[in-house]
């Protein structure tokens, strides 16, 4: 079986004040504490929501 890309990402800037939906997209991405790292599967769902919240979260390499 193939190994399935990975993509790293960190939630560095809190949703305080941000619009409602922003909020939604960082808690579906899985995030429950500020400066938290997940790894997600490199989906195209996936970089759409990353996409969406640049200003709050970033990729790490």
């Amino acid at each position: 079986m193939a190994d399935k890309k990975m993509i790293k990402i960190k939630y560095y800037r809190s949703i305080i004040g941000a619009p409602k939906k922003h909020k939604i997209m960082v808690k579906t991405l899985g995030f429950r504490k500020l400066n938290q790292v997940i790894e997600r599967e490199d989906t195209p769902a996936v970089r759409g929501v990353v996409n969406k919240i640049p200003h709050l979260i970033k990729i790490i390499e």
